[in-house]
């Protein structure tokens, strides 16, 4: 059982949306430190502010561009130097592009790759020395159910989302090796309502949950040292039915009967106009 209390987490893109939340419920659980990274300077210190009026003054904010591996490196040094080991990781931080791939420029692509699989990869490598050396450490790494399914007009977020899961299975398997305390969590979550899916069509008998309700979730798995976690519960039977159905009978019930493929039609995505490209990447899962 992984415990929190007393624990030093840290959290990327975690000055807003479901990020917050997990820090919020981390100060709540009685971590020793709550480290937030985010590219957007003044969301970070609104939710700097927010958690010292509530009390919590052992929040340490960075501007970090997960985009770029040096900027990583760099905010880690100083991590490691301001506030020591990090045991618990939420590899939090994506952004999303919805439109057919035809659409995508070159920079969508290598926006989309950069944060939602290299940065995600990058994190882990930066604070798992530190892990290691001390035996024991939890790296969440927040992917999505994209991972399990194809879909129309998300082909870039889907290709990182399955980049994502399997970079972390295997991940888990070779920390496993190494000590009993070694944890690795993967998360695949259906449409969450934070605005980055603004738009988007719930399939059926999968609600788009509430942001709130995920976190809980996410919070148990990670008390409880959960492999995967799959929500909400029809996401469950999404490996199964890709591994037995033939592909266009799977098309068939999961783009026809169940509108999974139709998801996307009407995306608009954030609420809020970008003010910079920098601004996208503090959108989060």
């Amino acid at each position: 059982m992984t415990k929190i209390k007393n624990k030093t987490v840290l959290v990327t893109g975690g000055a807003n949306g479901i990020g917050k939340l997990m820090g919020l419920k981390s100060l709540k659980n009685g971590a020793k430190q709550l480290v937030i990274w985010d590219i957007d300077e003044q969301a970070l210190n609104t939710t700097a502010q927010e958690f010292a009026d509530m009390g919590y003054t052992n929040v340490t904010p960075y501007i970090v561009d997960v985009s770029d591996f040096r900027n990583i490196d760099s905010a880690a040094a100083i991590t490691l130097a301001e506030v020591g080991t990090v045991d618990v990781l939420f590899n939090n931080a994506g952004i999303v592009v919805g439109k057919s791939f035809a659409e995508h420029t070159a920079e969508d692509i290598e926006r989309t790759i950069q944060i939602n699989v290299s940065a995600v990869m990058h994190v882990a490598r930066v604070f798992l020395p530190n892990m290691l050396q001390q035996k024991s450490g939890h790296i969440v790494n927040i992917a999505s159910a994209a991972g399990f399914i194809p879909n129309p007009n998300m082909s870039v977020y889907a290709s990182s989302k399955w980049a994502v899961l399997g970079w972390s299975e295997s991940l888990r398997l070779e920390l496993e090796t190494k000590g009993k305390k070694m944890r690795v969590t993967t998360v695949c979550p259906s449409y969450i309502n934070t605005g980055m899916f603004d738009g988007v069509k719930a399939p059926l008998l999968t609600p788009i949950m509430e942001p709130e309700t995920m976190v809980n979730q996410v919070m148990k798995a990670v008390r409880k040292n959960d492999l995967l976690l799959l929500q909400p519960t029809m996401v469950k039977a999404l490996p199964l039915l890709r591994g037995i159905l033939p592909t266009r009978v799977f098309d068939f019930i999961g783009g026809q009967l169940f509108g999974v493929y139709k998801s996307m039609d009407k995306f608009k995505g954030h609420n809020k106009k970008e003010k910079t490209k920098k601004s996208d990447r503090a959108l989060l899962n």
